[in-house]
């Protein structure tokens, strides 16, 4: 995985949050809560929280007497989230690195995580970690996305890049975000790593975009593709973002977008 895969910053992480949250993201950030909230932890650990929209969801349903610490590996990232959150005693905040968490053994009942497995470096190493840090009986809870084609506004974009840099394709969103899907090499990684159980649960939905613009914005302008449009012509931003927004609406039409998404939800026990 290149660097700036995993380079969420300048306008990024605004972008991040106004685009892509609604666009993709809530749905499976409301059912990240419900299901952490199901377990009525006191001690709960978010990894890769992003600009977080399921920091937002899961404070919402946790006890007044619960205790949220929230770690990203990108500082920007985890300030947008912190800003939009707000003042509450629950939480605490923390750059962290994933693959090696900076809380003791033992630490937490539930260790959550939203779309962020992919970016690992070494992916047993994370969930040995998060591993690590549960109590007995804890959960682990996290998702990924699907594979590409089962994700279609995606896979509508990197059509668009390959129409756009012909000669050098930026592969982004089917390398990182869409690149760990095989879901019994998941349940290889996460038993591997030494949990006791493993649940992986495939859910469906619809995202909706207002018109194709705001779609091609959201994934060319508020993810890291962005990095890559701009190593290839640093003056394509628009442009690319535009012709994005072309092939959108000629497969989706001008108005109101709404196209299948796909991601897998993993519970595992310690």
């Amino acid at each position: 995985m290149p660097e700036s895969d995993k380079v969420f910053a300048g306008s990024v992480p605004e972008n991040y949050d106004r685009y892509m949250v609604p666009l993709i993201f809530q749905s499976y950030a409301d059912d990240m809560a419900r299901r952490v909230a199901s377990r009525a932890p006191k001690t709960v650990l978010e990894t890769a929280a992003g600009s977080g929209a399921v920091t937002r969801a899961v404070a919402a349903v946790l006890s007044p007497d619960a205790t949220y610490a929230v770690t990203d590996l990108n500082q920007p990232m985890l300030d947008h989230a912190k800003l939009r959150q707000g003042t509450d005693a629950r939480l605490s905040w923390r750059q962290a690195d994933a693959l090696s968490l900076p809380f003791p053994d033992g630490s937490f009942d539930v260790v959550c995580c939203q779309f962020g497995a992919m970016f690992f470096p070494d992916r047993i190493k994370g969930y040995q970690e998060a591993r690590r840090v549960l109590r007995p009986q804890g959960a682990f809870i996290f998702n990924v996305w699907d594979r590409i084609e089962d994700n279609v506004i995606a896979a509508d974009v990197t059509d668009a890049m390959a129409e756009f840099f012909p000669d050098d394709p930026p592969r982004f969103l089917a390398r990182t975000p869409h690149g760990y899907h095989d879901t019994a090499q998941i349940r290889r990684d996460v038993l591997d790593a030494g949990f006791l159980g493993v649940t992986i649960e495939t859910r469906s939905g619809q995202n909706q975009a207002i018109s194709a613009q705001l779609a091609a914005i959201s994934y060319c302008q508020g993810t890291p593709l962005r990095n890559e449009i701009e190593a290839r012509r640093p003056d394509a931003l628009e442009a690319a973002t535009a012709h994005a927004a072309k092939v959108i609406a000629a497969r989706h039409g001008e108005g109101l977008i709404s196209a299948k998404i796909q991601a897998h939800v993993i519970e595992a026990l310690v």
